[in-house]
């Protein structure tokens, strides 16, 4: 029987009913819902809820011995001697416990007024905390304590402390625990030739002495994850993972699609009108893309390149493989400016070949989103660009047989499904055949991070810049220097070059004073009055933005005030100075983005970071990476260390659960022994498969990559 997991049974309260609220006060939550929020719906999700950390209740001490230890947090049994509420210098519990050695105060600041009949005169308690001499004298501030008998004995192993959601006490956590693995069937899911194969401790041990380890063990190896019983931990989870993939991959590759081998007389034709050579790296990924694009199942490549790598051109020649083989193609962006970048630019070089190409977005008026519509469906648009308007129920496509997504991080695993699944045509919907689907994304994915995230898809790397683009310098500024800024934009305006000035706000927010788009624009036409000064942000109408970014790539505006919204697609080869405000509030990759709007022609290109102090740990390092390199998979690997995979992989709404256990920046080793693994077993032991996956996935597997 696999080792899949019983619906939970939380602990019984002993707890007296509380009296009935009010009818307009809301129901406390149960128990057993609040580990739901916390991911915890059965006896296995309980049972791999491992502790954050422990407190040693093993030993007692006396308090004179306690007294004499200085800053440690220790454990002593005394009786209560006195129990006040005092209101010098403010209202407090203190409670006074006495043994054989001495007296100790307890002072809890913050208390409830069933604590003064717990801790009542004659109660003996056994308290654990940091000892500290203070105005009390010897006293703990806060300890954690519990009532006990005379005599009690003391736990033999470490007590876990548990991860744990508002209204669950550690208490409820480890009752709830313990019945679980009293339930549990602890069979291991690898047999025993494999386990000392791969040198791994058995599952049942592991996890057992993972919730109570003994009092002789090596703590130093529990705080770390390096101990035994946390690497089988780290292994199993990244075996089911390993596993959930790869067999998404194969499931992927049993569908059928509409192999697209032509490489025709669009294909010619677009790439000699080209104002440029593709470079090395650009040839290099299309011939990857190309020879998917033949297969008789699916493509599902994701398509790397740094900002400015030429990944846009790659994509249209993608388009053209599936226009010459009959069919159409789809790319789809997360934002207006983005996706209308990419149309114009990409009709430019299709329509003069008798391409038609259809633009759909939200913004669009009723008749030219009927036009559209229209020419969709009937196949007069053969190459279709636009943002999430793609996916609504009235997009219907003639032949579609390529989609592609740029900046796949940015839209949910949904969203591409419902693209994914615009089918050949209405009466296919139902049948196995799916479009080829080319993801692509200026966020540079670390190996680990892709080896262990990506295990499914085949990626490709441009990793090679276009000749002729200016190399971008990148400084740190202090905000009080900001004066001085200003005068090198307007040095910069009237030398007839372009700029960028980044706002992270769109107006006022008394939460974080930064310095907003909409004054940061009044206070620089004010102070630069000979200069054209645009504003553009998320909340315009699209029209209005249309209006200032045409203006701003003619060089009618001198000067670009904006939110992130230019963050991606944005292409204006003059403008060459961009000044970040507030840059200690962006994230790496999403400073690297914008850092990536110049530099796009032959001029020397500057970054100014404008920040405010003082500077945390984290911020100092983000602006001493962008200062120290522009290559975008450094960068992502540096931002790797910094976040972890988990915040590295943000929006992505891949569908798989993130990685708990295994740490990718210490556990290289583990991820590709669980690879080498799982393929071995998904050719030779698919029983061992369903139970693995059945204990670490527990059915979640069905909605992981599109």
């Amino acid at each position: 029987m696999p080792a899949t997991a019983k619906k939970t049974t939380p602990p019984a309260s002993k707890k007296k009913a509380a009296p009935a609220a009010k009818a307009t006060a809301k129901p406390a939550a149960k128990p057993e819902n609040k580990l739901a929020k916390l991911g915890l719906h059965n006896d296995m999700d309980l049972v791999l809820h491992l502790p954050l950390r422990y407190e040693d209740e093993t030993t007692l001490m006396s308090i004179a011995e306690a007294s004499m230890r200085g800053l440690q947090t220790v454990q002593v049994e005394g009786v209560v001697t006195a129990c006040d509420v005092q209101f010098r210098p403010r209202r407090q519990l203190i409670v006074t416990v006495g043994d054989d050695s001495g007296q100790l105060t307890l002072r809890f600041i913050n208390f409830y007024g069933s604590q003064t009949k717990q801790l009542a005169e004659g109660t003996r308690v056994r308290v654990r905390g940091e000892l500290r001499h203070g105005f009390f004298g010897a006293e703990m501030v806060h300890p954690s304590y519990k009532v006990v008998n005379e005599g009690a004995p003391l736990p033999d192993v470490l007590t876990p402390v548990y991860p744990a959601g508002e209204g669950l006490s550690q208490a409820y956590l480890r009752k709830a625990i313990a019945n679980a693995m009293s339930r549990l069937d602890w069979s291991d899911t690898l047999p025993p030739s494999m386990l000392e194969t791969l040198n791994l401790a058995g599952f049942e041990p592991s996890v057992r002495l993972l919730h109570n380890p003994p009092p002789d063990v090596d703590e130093h190896a529990l705080i770390e994850r390096s101990h035994p019983a946390w690497i089988r931990m780290k292994f199993d989870e990244l075996l089911a993972q390993q596993l959930s993939l790869k067999r998404a991959q194969a499931a992927r590759r049993a569908k059928t699609s509409r192999a697209l081998p032509v490489t025709g007389r669009i294909t010619e034709e677009l790439t000699k009108v080209l104002p440029f050579q593709l470079t090395g790296a650009q040839q290099r990924v299309l011939e990857e893309i190309r020879a998917d694009l033949r297969q008789s199942f699916p493509m599902q490549r994701l398509l790397q390149g740094d900002v400015g790598s030429g990944k846009t051109v790659v994509a249209a020649l993608a388009a053209a493989q599936a226009i010459d083989s009959g069919c159409q193609a789809v790319l789809m962006a997360p934002t207006e400016i983005l996706a209308e970048q990419h149309f114009r630019k990409i009709a430019a070089w299709m329509e003069p070949l008798n391409v038609g190409v259809a633009w759909l977005s939200g913004s669009q008026k009723k008749k030219e989103k009927t036009e559209a519509l229209a020419h969709i469906e009937s196949g007069a648009a053969r190459l279709v660009i636009g943002t999430h308007a793609l996916i609504q129920d009235t997009v219907q496509f003639e032949n579609l047989g390529l989609v592609i997504v740029d900046e796949q991080h940015r839209f949910g695993v949904g969203q591409r499904l419902a693209l994914r699944n615009k089918s050949f045509n209405p009466a296919d919907r139902e049948a196995a055949a799916v479009p080829h689907q080319l993801m692509m994304s200026a966020t540079p994915i670390p190996r680990t991070l892709a080896m262990t995230y990506y295990a499914d898809l085949e990626v490709s790397v441009i990793d090679e810049l276009p000749p002729g683009r200016s190399p971008i310098v990148t400084r740190v500024i202090d905000q009080n220097r900001r004066d001085e800024v200003i005068e090198r934009v307007h040095a910069a305006a009237l030398e007839g070059k372009q700029i960028y000035w980044v706002c992270p706000l769109i107006e006022e927010s008394e939460a974080l004073q930064l310095q907003t788009a909409t004054d940061t624009h009044a206070a620089l036409s004010a102070a630069l009055p000979d200069l054209q000064i645009g504003l553009v942000h998320g909340r315009m109408k699209p029209v209005e933005k249309q209006i200032v970014m045409e203006g701003f790539s003619r060089g009618a505006i001198h000067l670009l005030v904006a939110t992130t919204v230019i963050e991606v697609g944005v292409d204006v080869p003059n403008a060459s100075l961009m000044v970040i405000e507030h840059a200690e509030r962006f994230g790496l990759s999403q400073l690297h983005q914008l850092r990536g709007r110049v530099g796009r022609g032959s001029a020397a290109s500057v970054c100014l970071l404008l920040y405010q102090g003082p500077l945390g740990g984290t911020a100092k390092q983000r602006l001493a990476t962008m200062r120290e390199t522009t290559d975008g998979f450094e960068i992502a690997r540096r931002d790797l260390d910094i976040r972890g995979p988990g915040e590295f992989l943000g929006a992505r709404q891949s569908g798989e659960a993130m990685l708990r256990f295994a740490d990718l920046a210490t556990d290289q080793w583990l991820v590709e022994k669980a690879r080498d693994t799982a393929q071995a077993l998904l050719q030779h032991a698919t029983d061992i498969v369903d139970r693995h996956l059945a204990r670490w996935l527990g059915g979640r597997e069905d909605f992981l990559k599109v």
